[in-house]
């Protein structure tokens, strides 16, 4: 029986381990498969140009892994049992219970409405695929002289507020940030920054506080009201519940906790990678949502499962930050230098060649999907593992396997 490995989730950090675990073992010995809702690998990075009416390449997740011995299985994910080692999904066929000897657990983030009322009903995300669409949509439904509202001050705000302004300049775009918009960038991108909004036309409204969201607008603390025709929530993610449903150690916020080779601390036949993971980087903060986390954190699990499986030394390496990339529409960007500790220094790219910069990390970031195994040897590894411990099958399993 070969050794199997579920990787929960296809974006950016589940495809790429999902790729690079093939590359690393032989075929012969595992069974790696891939667990994802959609079918496609959704550009994630790119979510703010599919709602501004921009199309996308398709890339089915069948494609990607042809070739690779990685199994795709389209469905949901609907429960993790970690001391059973099992998972049950949900698809156009029903439910299925299936078992595993590893776990790569890349079920990624979802919109966080922060506890404000209205988010669900009345505002519009940019989380995914179906959310950007469902924009997509009601942006061209809207007339000219209608007004957008951005709530939400990080990058997906910014990059949600500048395309819509650059491909319907017949709309009023405004962003409502609870603090400063792009407040932790340098001065000069600052600047920069904001001389991009006064160009698109884009009002701003720093440190106001957004309590409720409304059919027609947003309320504000102490009494205030902003209108719009269209409320886009970029205020924060979170992470899927399913992890803290489990007896996974995970932190406050749910993410479950793992040492330097992306392993959980508590349960060390599961990785965590992407957004789903509490990780610490260099100068021991939490590593931050993003591709720019992703990637590295799915090359370290990958590595350090593959060596551990194949009896190799395991890699460590501390994670750490380059640039931050923002583009500003397709014609404009930022490239904000920072320290790997993701401090802002005083190097900055901006303007065409900040947005050329930006598109190719970004098609960097799809091709790497494709080519999970850059810079890899191209020899896979026999496993040298123990003899697999029994697993105790999920009662479903159990009772199916009685009665047959």
């Amino acid at each position: 029986m070969k050794h199997r490995i579920l990787v929960l989730g296809a974006g950016y950090a589940g495809a790429i381990a999902a790729g690079r675990l093939a590359k690393r073992l032989h075929r012969d010995d595992v069974e790696i498969t891939v667990i994802n809702a959609d079918p496609d690998f959704v550009e994630r990075v790119r979510m703010h140009q599919l709602a501004a009416g921009q199309d996308l390449a398709r890339r089915p997740l069948r494609e990607v892994f042809s070739g690779s011995g990685v199994q795709v299985r389209t469905a949901r994910v609907t429960a993790v049992d970690v001391e059973r080692r099992t998972v049950d999904l949900a698809d156009t066929h029903g439910a299925e219970t299936l078992t595993y000897d590893n776990l790569v657990y890349a079920l990624g983030s979802i919109a966080a409405d922060n506890g404000v009322p209205g988010v669900a009903e009345y505002a519009h995300g940019l989380a995914g695929k179906q959310a950007a669409l469902r924009l997509r949509a009601r942006l061209q439904e809207l007339t000219p002289g209608a007004k957008v509202l951005v709530a939400g001050g990080g990058l997906t705000a910014i990059e949600a507020a500048t395309e819509i302004a650059e491909a319907r300049p017949d709309l009023a775009v405004e962003v409502a940030a609870r603090g400063g918009v792009g407040d932790w960038l340098s001065d000069r991108a600052r600047r920069h920054l904001h001389g991009a909004f006064d160009r698109l036309g884009i009002t701003v409204h720093e440190n106001t506080e957004i309590t409720a969201v409304t059919a027609d607008g947003v309320d504000l603390h102490g009494g205030g009201r902003i209108t719009a025709e269209v409320t886009v929530w970029t205020a924060g993610f979170t992470v899927h519940p399913l992890a803290a449903a489990t007896t996974l150690a995970v932190s406050e916020t749910g993410r479950i906790v793992v040492d330097a080779t992306m392993r959980s601390v508590s349960h060390p036949e599961v990785y965590a990678v992407g957004d789903a993971a509490y990780a610490k980087g260099v100068g021991g903060a939490p590593l931050r949502m993003s591709c720019a986390t992703a990637s590295p954190m799915a090359w370290q699990a990958a590595d350090a499962l593959a060596a551990r499986l194949t009896g190799r030394e395991v890699p460590e390496t501390t994670i750490g930050y380059v640039t931050q990339c923002i583009s500003l529409g397709r014609r404009d960007g930022i490239i904000q230098r920072v320290t790997p500790a993701d401090e802002p220094t005083s190097t900055v790219v901006t303007g065409r060649i900040a947005a050329r910069i930006k598109e190719f990390v970004c098609a960097g970031a799809g091709w790497s999907i494709a080519h999970p195994t850059v810079l890899l040897p191209s020899r896979r590894r026999h496993l040298v593992v123990p003899a697999r411990q029994p697993i105790v099958l999920a009662p479903s399993i159990a009772s199916r396997m009685m009665s047959a």
